[in-house]
């Protein structure tokens, strides 16, 4: 049976359990692989970091409030989020890392700091 290099399709020679001709074939073949696998990964975590960062500007004493808007402005995206904690009352916590936020009834929202 003739066995084929995984990354470069060139015919193998050699032990019955080799898979790529040579290095570069294995990692052009594992790059690939993992890059694919987690690009989904690297882009939640980008908008993660960069939506923590935004609340962590806008929030220097661990706690104040701003317009949602600002928020928005400042190009952070509320449909990712790493926690959220609901209090007996029934309100949000949402957090991203150490820095959250509780949407207000009115168009604001409260910025808190998770003291740890």
């Amino acid at each position: 049976m003739e066995r084929k290099c995984l990354d470069c399709g060139e015919l193998l020679i050699g032990r019955a359990d080799k898979k790529f001709c040579d290095d570069n074939c294995r990692a052009n073949y594992n790059n690939r692989r993992n890059s694919e696998e987690s690009g989904y990964l690297r882009k939640v975590n980008n908008i993660l970091k960069r939506n923590r960062k935004i609340l962590e500007m806008l929030n220097p004493r661990g706690e104040g409030k701003v317009k949602w808007q600002t928020l928005i402005n400042e190009g952070f995206n509320f449909n990712y989020i790493t926690d959220m904690n609901e209090t007996n009352e029934g309100a949000q916590y949402r957090f991203c890392y150490e820095y959250g936020y509780v949407l207000l009834d009115t168009d604001e929202v409260l910025l808190v700091r998770r003291q740890d």
